[in-house]
């Protein structure tokens, strides 16, 4: 049992390896918000994240949803994007770096109790425990003793973790359509999340922000390589790998984040970090070894039953 265990892990590797890189990809959102963009214009970052990637992606795919992934589509777009990226700028202006990483790393907690509900899978105590351990140790990493609370960025980072865990557990109990592959699947998402932010954005900010070179090149990283690219591997992994142990390796963000600062801004890391960096590391890993009912079932494919079926 334990060989099989062993293999089934290695095996999958390589798909965690790329899935990994969104999250970590992610983690740059942080720097990028406060050294690059204009300052005052969270869901204008949103948007523009996302709707010119999304049609970018359909361009390439020249594919369209049918049927009842309209409605799909819609809300994982409004899910994974839509509410997902403002949460996020909001909580990482109002809130120090460290306190809004925190609150997002709660998502493997929201995932493991979804997974309940949703996906119909036991309560896994395991999940539980790695999520608690990721979350503590995050908050060693980036929360430091002099960390204020903003109320409305507290609610923004909560809301965020739930928005994006209840997405990512959805997008795995729905899979793909046959024949659609990970980067449409992206397209759809991005697409719609943007259209849902684009009223939203100009209602609540007015005129875009001025936007010189420098904030050019952050809303490209961003859009190209943070969303487009990373979304892509990011779902790709979701129908491919455990749900809790894709929701784990978003921890990787806000520790991305904080080798950053440490890097580029001259942020020291003391004693207490670095065991915090330990203790999210064996969160990830420990995330993505098979419990026992998983080494038994085999990979769910990306494409639901249901729908693999000849009409």
């Amino acid at each position: 049992m334990t060989s099989r265990r062993t293999r089934g892990a290695a095996g999958a590797l390589p798909r965690t390896a790329l899935t990994a890189l969104a999250p970590a990809v992610w983690g740059t959102t942080y720097i990028v918000t406060t050294e690059f963009l204009p300052a005052g214009h969270p869901l204008f970052a949103g948007f523009l994240r996302a709707l010119p990637a999304g049609l970018i992606a359909l361009a390439v795919t020249r594919t369209l949803p049918r049927g009842a992934w309209w409605g799909k589509a819609a809300v994982l777009g409004v899910l994974n994007i839509g509410l997902f990226l403002p949460l996020l700028f909001i909580a990482a202006e109002r809130l120090p770096g460290g306190v809004a990483a925190t609150l997002g790393a709660a998502q493997p907690l929201v995932v493991a109790v979804l997974a309940v509900t949703v996906l119909r899978q036991p309560l896994s105590a395991r999940s539980l425990l790695w999520g608690v351990t990721g979350v503590l140790g995050v908050g060693l990493v980036v929360i430091g003793p002099g960390a204020e609370l903003d109320a409305a960025g507290v609610a923004a980072g909560l809301a965020g973790a739930v928005a994006m865990g209840l997405g990512v557990t959805l997008t795995k109990r729905w899979g793909r359509p046959e024949g659609v592959g990970p980067l449409a699947l992206t397209g759809w998402q991005l697409t719609a999340g943007g259209l849902f932010l684009a009223p939203v954005t100009f209602l609540a900010e007015g005129p875009p922000p001025a936007v010189d070179g420098r904030a050019a090149l952050g809303y490209l990283w961003l859009g190209l390589v943070g969303g487009l690219l990373t979304y892509a591997l990011w779902f790709r992994g979701i129908g491919a790998l455990p749900v809790t142990s894709v929701a784990v390796l978003g921890l990787l963000s806000p520790l991305v984040a904080a080798g950053l600062g440490a890097l580029v801004l001259g942020q020291t890391l003391g004693r207490v970090q670095l065991a915090g960096f330990a203790l999210a590391l064996a969160s990830i890993a420990g995330g993505q070894l098979p419990g026992r009912a998983a080494a038994r079932t085999p990979v769910v494919p990306s494409t639901p039953v249901a729908e693999r079926t000849p009409r």
